[in-house]
C-alpha cells in the first residue's frame, strides 16, 4: 500500500512549549526523500503547550498534526495516540526536549530502511540525565532482559524507529496500560540498534519523576510476564522450608534442653517475616486482579479531545464523534490515491462527526 510520507515523527508533549518550537522547526528542515510528517501529541499539559503547537500546526513546512488528549495519560499511551495518527512507511518516535539531535533523526531513518529492520533502538556513548535516572534505566533494562523478550543488552531508548507493519500492528492493542517496548517485543525480534548522539536539556528540568518511573516499570512488570507471580510461589515454597526446618529445629532443643526459655523475640520476628511477606504476594495479586478489572471495564487507553491540521491556510479542528467506538483510538489515516490526506481525515472512523474552523494564527 503507498502511503503518503516516507517518514513520520511522532512527539509526546508535556509541558514542552519552551522547546517544542526549535524542535518542529529542526524537524521540518531536514530534507527526507517521499515526504515527513509531524505528529505532536499534547498529553494534558500544564503549559501553554497547545497554543504552542497550534501555531506550530498551521505554519509552513512539513505538515502537523495535532493530537489533543483529554488529560495527561503518560508517555507511552501518548506514544500509542501519535502511532495511531502517523501516515509514513517508518515512524520515528523521540521527546521533546532536544536531548536527541533532530539531525540524527535522518540518519536513524536511513539505517533502519536500509538494514531492513521492524525497529532500531538508539543507544549513547554517554547519557546526559542525572545520575539517579542512569541508576533507575540500568535497573529497568536488566529487569526488561528478564521478564520481556528483549535481547540481552539492548538498551531501551524511547529515541526509535519503526516500520509501518509493527506500527500498524501496535496500535492494534488497545489495553490501558500500554508498554511499547515490551509490544514491540511480542511482535517482532528483527531488531537493530545504532548509536547516537545524546545532548543536556536545554530547557527545565525532567517531566519524569520517581513516582511516574515506578508506574512506568510497573507497566513492564506486571503486564508482559507472570514471573512475578513465579516468584510469589517460589517464595512460598522457600519459606515454608525454612519454617519446617526452624520448627525441627526448635523441637529438637525443646527435647534436648527443658530449661529452655519461651522465644517472644524470635516468635514477633517470625510473624513480622511471614506477614510481611503474604502482604507482598497479596499486593502483587491484587496488582493483577485490579489491572485486569479496569481492562475488562475498558478503561480508555487515551481520549482524544480534537485532532488540529492545517487546511487551505487555515486550522481545521475534527472532534471525535461523541460516544463512538473510536473515540478512545482513532485510527490511522490511510491514503486513497486521489484523497489528499488532509480531506480524507474527517472519513476517519470516530474523528468525522464535527469540524471546527479556527482562525490562521499565522497570519495574526
Amino acid at each position: 500500500m503507498k502511503r503518503p510520507f516516507a517518514l513520520s515523527v511522532v512527539v509526546p508533549v508535556f509541558n514542552g512549549a519552551a522547546s517544542i518550537a526549535e524542535l518542529v522547526g529542526a524537524l521540518r528542515a531536514l530534507e527526507i526523500p517521499g515526504g515527513l510528517e509531524i505528529v505532536l501529541v499534547n498529553d494534558g499539559s500544564a503549559d501553554d503547550s497547545i497554543a504552542v503547537c497550534r501555531e506550530l500546526a498551521v505554519g509552513p513546512g512539513a505538515p502537523v498534526t495535532l493530537v489533543d488528549l483529554s488529560r495527561n495519560f503518560g508517555e507511552h499511551n501518548a506514544v500509542m495516540a501519535g502511532l495511531a495518527h502517523a501516515r509514513g512507511d517508518y515512524t520515528i518516535t523521540m521527546d521533546d526536549d532536544l536531548q536527541n539531535p533532530p539531525e540524527e533523526v535522518r540518519r536513524l531513518y536511513e539505517y533502519t530502511r536500509e538494514g531492513g529492520y521492524d525497529v532500531v533502538y538508539t543507544h549513547y556513548a554517554a547519557k546526559q540525565h542525572a545520575a539517579w535516572r542512569n541508576i533507575g534505566s540500568r535497573f529497568t533494562n536488566w529487569c526488561a532482559d528478564r521478564l520481556i523478550d528483549k535481547p540481552r543488552g539492548l538498551y531501551l531508548s524511547s529515541f526509535r524507529c519503526m516500520s509501518a507493519f509493527l506500527r500498524e500492528r501496535l496500535v492494534a492493542y488497545d489495553g490501558p496500560y500500554p508498554y511499547v517496548d515490551g509490544l514491540i517485543f511480542q511482535i517482532t525480534a528483527n531488531v537493530g540498534r545504532l548509536e547516537v548522539r545524546h545532548l543536556p536539556r536545554s530547557e527545565g528540568r525532567s517531566n519524569y519523576t520517581m513516582r511516574r518511573l515506578l508506574r512506568l516499570w510497573l507497566s513492564m512488570f506486571l503486564n508482559f510476564s507472570v514471573l512475578p507471580l513465579r516468584f510469589a510461589s517460589i517464595s512460598g515454597i522457600v519459606l515454608s522450608g525454612v519454617g519446617m526446618l526452624g520448627f525441627v529445629a526448635i523441637l529438637i532443643e525443646a527435647l534436648i534442653n527443658y530449661d529452655l526459655p519461651t522465644g517472644w523475640a524470635s516468635l514477633m520476628s517470625s510473624i513480622v517475616l511471614l506477614a510481611g511477606v503474604q502482604l507482598l504476594i497479596l499486593g502483587m495479586m491484587g496488582e493483577y486482579l485490579g489491572r485486569m478489572f479496569l481492562t475488562a471495564n475498558r478503561k480508555p487507553q487515551y481520549l482524544v479531545r480534537r485532532v488540529y491540521v492545517r487546511e487551505d491556510g487555515a486550522l481545521r479542528a475534527y472532534e471525535p464523534a461523541p460516544g463512538s467506538a473510536a473515540a478512545g483510538r482513532p485510527h490511522a489515516v490511510e491514503d486513497r490515491g486521489h484523497v489528499s490526506p488532509l480531506e480524507q481525515l474527517p472519513a476517519v472512523p470516530g474523528v468525522s462527526a464535527r469540524r471546527r474552523d479556527l482562525p490562521d494564527r499565522a497570519a495574526e
